[in-house]
């Protein structure tokens, strides 16, 4: 079988990191290096031996590399729509619309378009992207996230966390679209309870909401506990130590960190919007504002309740672990190279 030669791209490499973008791709980074039949380079320059360079990004370096005629067939994995950065970028009201027509044009210099949710492909349809769209999901390896009671005492030990407590693990760049400001009023209604929140504001004042979402992580209640920034291996840390995920996003292209919270053996809540849909469907609790601190008593007491979620964030992790997601990426990659 002949080895591919994959040039994978993401200018997180060398810019801003924290976020789901590159958390993917080096979920994807760690897919390809794990192929034997694939040669993997890394944001390498154009060359006539690679078959298939793979974009994560849509930045100026990225832009060079889709537009060279060496390089192969050109995939671009669309993780952003325009709605993705309504709330995530300041001032992405005033340049959404140019911003859609680079967006659309980006993507149809692609040979093939990969939307990492159905909800994707509509959205990159409704854009007007005219290439070849398959779904093709993001995944993470599950192993690196296997939890057991013994390791969650441990994690919480190394993190100078208290064992005795409930904790309740949200994970995300801190944007209006994440709902930051929901997370922390249903902290405000636990307090007995410790919230915590991985990351922080990768694009500090570029970032919507700055100034406010600041302001909301300086005041925050005493029960939650900010991370800002970190490693994906220190975030995993961190999510090893919870009994409960709840992401009140109000817009998501995928939700990988759902998956990580699944794979550590947490139950998951989630806000009752169309984007999960077909990507998670039943496997999470869907709530909204008024019954959310409520729904979290009741994972707390109700023992059959809180079983049930694990037993479904075990399916959703199985659904997307990177051994599933790879063999069908593989596949994609030599169907479109008719290999």
């Amino acid at each position: 079988m002949k080895k591919l030669v994959i040039n994978l791209v993401s200018e997180s490499e060398f810019t801003v990191q924290g976020h789901g973008v590159h958390t993917a791709y080096l979920e994807m980074r760690h897919i390809l290096e794990s192929q034997p039949d694939v040669k993997l380079l890394v944001n390498d320059k154009p060359k006539s031996t690679t078959d298939i360079t793979h974009i994560h990004t849509f930045g100026f370096f990225s832009l060079r590399r889709l537009l060279s005629r060496k390089g192969g067939l050109k995939v671009v994995s669309a993780h952003v729509v325009p709605d993705s950065l309504v709330g995530s970028i300041v001032g992405a009201k005033v340049w959404i619309h140019a911003f859609k027509y680079y967006l659309r044009w980006f993507y149809n210099r692609a040979n093939l378009v990969i939307a990492v949710s159905p909800y994707t492909e509509k959205e990159l349809l409704r854009l007007g992207v005219k290439r070849p769209i398959v779904v093709l999901p993001n995944s993470i390896d599950t192993n690196q996230y296997k939890n057991t009671q013994a390791e969650k005492r441990r994690c919480r030990r190394e993190l100078g966390l208290s064992d005795d407590k409930f904790i309740i693990i949200g994970n995300g760049q801190i944007q209006p679209r994440k709902r930051f400001d929901t997370f922390i009023d249903i902290a405000d209604k636990l307090p007995d309870v410790q919230f915590i929140w991985i990351g922080g504001i990768p694009f500090k004042a570029a970032g919507a909401g700055y100034a406010k979402l600041s302001h909301q992580i300086k005041h925050a209640p005493d029960n939650v506990l900010i991370t800002d920034v970190i490693s994906l291996e220190r975030a995993r840390l961190y999510m090893k130590t919870g009994d409960l995920m709840f992401m009140p996003s109000a817009q998501e292209t995928f939700g990988l960190a759902i998956i990580e919270g699944a794979a550590c053996g947490m139950p998951v809540i989630v806000r009752n919007i169309h984007d999960y849909d077909a990507t998670f469907g039943d496997l999470v609790t869907r709530s909204d504002e008024k019954d959310f601190a409520e729904l979290i008593r009741r994972f707390m007491v109700d023992d059959d309740l809180y079983t049930d979620g694990q037993r479904k964030s075990k399916q959703l992790a199985e659904k997307y672990d990177s051994k599933t997601i790879g063999k069908q990426l593989m596949k994609l990659y030599r169907q479109e190279l008719s290999v």
